[in-house]
């Protein structure tokens, strides 16, 4: 029984490893990179923007100034862009993102990635709140998004029987934890709790760092200097044989729950979304270079299923 347990972790914790390399075709996970690439500037932008043409309603969280062209936060004229086209905000997708572009933000302006934008599909007090919470870089420029509509433009899922108005918003989004219109979110959420031996994931100890900074329980998986605040010592690593993993088990099961318990429950009823049908939508990215071409693609395939950005800074 025990062997039996065992193999079936291990093959979990492949399953994640392997997903990502699936082609395109498979399950949808990325466009090929510079697909637009042999387009003129203008064929490529209109190519992309097309869609995103005409949207109202947006606004720059940080000024509550309305944003009315798009393609001119999409893209820059000399260096890539990064853009999250995000979920409501104290979803777990939309907590995730951010810690992650947190993380990964200097090694991706070393790719030549320089300007970094979250849709977050909430009012501008909502967006600002959200920035506050997760300690988001100063250098994301936040867009307030209240009716998720670029992410609707971009092509994301939109959740388990969306156009189904009989049926509660939160009933969706309970069926969606068990795979119900997101087949990724199993393998996502059981991968928190068995690790990876394969492929490791530092920006956990990071956002796990500043949670315990802000005193989210639980605060004991790392030990942080008391006048640094560095980490000292990671409690994950001090396990038996699985410790050496490069993502250990339980460690993203707990900075989850701090996630769960220290921002979204704590915070529910400022970051809900007026449009409650935004609770089951999902979310992606989306890298564009000077010319609007599209150097990185990614679309969430489940909760907690968020772009891996070791894959994109291995792939731009």
């Amino acid at each position: 029984m025990f062997m039996l347990v065992c193999v079936l972790l291990l093959l979990l914790a492949t399953i994640q490893y392997v997903t990502p390399l699936i082609p395109h075709g498979v399950l949808n996970y990325r466009t090929n990179h510079n697909r637009a690439g042999r387009a003129g500037r203008g064929s490529a932008l209109n190519s992309f923007f097309r869609p995103f043409d005409g949207i109202e309603g947006l606004s720059n969280s940080a000024t509550s100034d309305p944003v009315t062209d798009l393609q001119s936060v999409l893209t820059t004229s000399d260096t890539k862009t990064l853009t999250i086209f995000s979920t409501y905000a104290s979803d777990f997708n939309n907590i995730e993102y951010a810690q992650r572009l947190t993380h990964y933000l200097p090694l991706l302006q070393k790719k030549g990635v320089e300007t970094f934008n979250m849709i977050i599909n909430g009012s501008p007090e909502q967006c600002e709140l959200f920035r506050e919470l997760v300690g988001l870089p100063a250098e994301v420029n936040i867009i307030s998004d209240p009716e998720g509509t670029c992410g609707k433009k971009f092509g994301v899922n939109l959740g388990w029987r969306s156009d189904d108005d009989s049926l509660s918003p939160y009933f969706k989004l309970y069926m969606m934890l068990f795979g119900f219109g997101a087949w990724a979110t199993l393998p996502s959420v059981i991968g928190g709790y068995i690790g990876n031996p394969f492929s490791g994931q530092p920006w956990i100890e990071t956002a796990m760092k500043i949670n315990i900074q802000k005193n989210r329980f639980p605060t004991n998986g790392l030990v942080l200097d008391s006048s640094s605040n560095e980490v000292v010592s990671n409690k994950f690593s001090e396990l038996p044989i699985v410790g050496e993993w490069p993502r250990r088990p339980l460690e993203l099961a707990t900075l989850r729950l701090q996630n769960m318990i220290g921002i979204s429950f704590q915070n529910w009823s400022e970051l809900l979304p007026s449009n409650l049908n935004l609770l089951t939508q999902l979310g992606g990215c989306v890298i564009l270079d000077s010319n609007g071409n599209e150097v990185y693609k990614f679309r969430d395939r489940g909760i907690c299923d968020v772009c891996n950005f070791e894959k994109m800074l291995e792939d731009i």
